[in-house]
């Protein structure tokens, strides 16, 4: 098979693997119709997270058709299937108590130490990502296997196009979390940090909770154009103080609620510390916070702070002085997709929640190399890419029994939405 392989800092190709395997009982593998490009990816492009090894299978956004299970799996070969980022038992403490991104079970023995070491617990096993995390081959590719498919996979019906469904894997998830984190209720002014794909989300998420007043923080003027059309006011902070901004729109209150949608690669907020980034560059693990720095001293005493950014290793200048004086609640973690997934399914059928208005880019899976670069250099006009396996043409073969599962019928439908963005990949 064919799939989007790490060779090292900023340098990311579509190489041959052999195809996934059914492993365990209760394995699946999916033929991947469609799969994005992650904010959470371009900090493994950057080589920020540790532990993301040369020949690494990438990319945990992604959904398609099952062509083979396990005898424990419930699934069943045909079917459409959205995949949670977070791969989960569904039987340990924390799966049990719904903290899905907790799991103590998902991350082999025999990757656990490096977690331990870092953050005094092993993490949870991720599609794509980190050796730290399991170092599962992801989503970015024509074939994966999905351990424990009788947890996290959700079926969906054959009349919602991919695009409209994808995102449940995980921004529209993470956006959505966000905002349940930040506890938002009627009347709050709820401020988000970044207006990329899970800070769109997030803010959505925030005003059909109920939020009074959304505001977004950003500085590329599309991005914050989507914000408007969301229905939310903006700041441009290359333009704006935001700080005395956000003291006048909440009438000398401050917001409250703050959500940083930016993490460990911040930059150019104010409070930024450029020592941050030379220390990021040169590798000794300091993560650059001027996004949550400033939330942490904009929002209202005794105000909520919700981190759906990512962030990897240690940081310098952590405002705890204002966390603490402030009496702040902050909740931050991955995303327990699999509490989520359903509403939000429910919510995009009965027209809620959109998700295709993020999409800029689809491509061919042999175009991911300019979809990463692009996605990381032209964000502006990049804001999310979506990847299809299928339209390969003289697709190989492997003389396995495998489904064909052609999206002739949606990718027609959005060729002329997509064709300049195409032409331009």
């Amino acid at each position: 098979m064919r799939a989007l392989t790490y060779h090292g800092k900023h340098d990311v190709r579509v190489d041959t693997h052999p195809d996934p395997q059914i492993v365990n009982p209760r394995d699946a593998i999916i033929e991947v119709t469609s799969t994005a490009i992650c904010g959470s990816d371009l900090h493994l492009f950057d080589g920020v997270i540790p532990g993301v090894l040369k020949g690494d299978i990438l990319g945990h956004e992604f959904m398609g058709r099952v062509v083979e299970v396990g005898p424990s799996s419930t699934l069943k070969v045909g079917q459409r299937v959205t995949i949670p980022f977070t791969i989960s038992c569904g039987a340990c403490f924390h799966c049990r108590n719904a903290e899905f991104s907790h799991c103590d079970n998902s991350n082999p023995a025999e990757k656990q130490d490096a977690s331990e070491t870092l953050y005094g617990h092993s993490m949870s096993g991720l599609f794509g990502y980190s050796h730290m995390t399991g170092g599962y081959p992801g989503g970015q590719a024509e074939y994966v296997r999905v351990p424990f498919s009788d947890v996290g996979p959700l079926v969906i019906p054959d009349h919602l196009e991919d695009e409209k469904v994808l995102f449940l894997t995980d921004i529209l998830s993470t956006g959505w979390m966000a905002a349940d984190q930040a506890t938002v209720e009627q009347g709050d002014t709820i401020v988000v940090w970044g207006a990329g794909p899970v800070g769109l989300f997030a803010a959505q998420s925030a005003r059909v909770m109920g939020a009074e007043q959304v505001i977004v923080i950003d500085h590329y003027p599309h991005r914050l154009e989507l914000a408007r059309k969301l229905g939310c006011k903006v700041i441009d902070f290359g333009q704006t103080n935001v700080l005395e901004a956000l003291m006048e729109m909440t009438g000398g209150q401050g917001p409250d609620a703050v959500i940083d949608a930016v993490g460990m690669e911040s930059h150019g907020f104010a409070n930024f510390n450029p020592i941050d980034t030379l220390k990021q560059k040169v590798g000794i693990g300091a993560d650059r916070i001027g996004a949550l720095r400033q939330a942490i001293l904009a929002v209202r005493k005794g105000g909520r702070v919700s981190v759906p950014g990512v962030y990897g290793g240690m940081s310098d200048k952590f405002p705890t002085g204002a966390l603490m004086e402030k009496g702040l609640t902050l909740r931050t973690g991955q995303t327990h997709v699999q509490r989520y997934q359903k509403e939000l399914l429910q919510r995009i059928e009965n027209g809620e929640i959109d998700t295709t208005f993020l999409i800029s880019d689809i491509m061919s899976l042999e175009d991911a190399t300019t979809g990463y670069k692009n996605f990381a250099y032209n964000q502006n006009e990049w804001t999310k890419v979506v990847l299809k396996p299928q339209w390969e043409k003289g697709r190989r073969q492997d003389g396995r029994a495998r489904t064909e599962t052609s999206l002739a019928t949606g990718a027609e439908v959005r060729t002329e939405q997509t064709k300049g963005a195409l032409a331009h990949a």
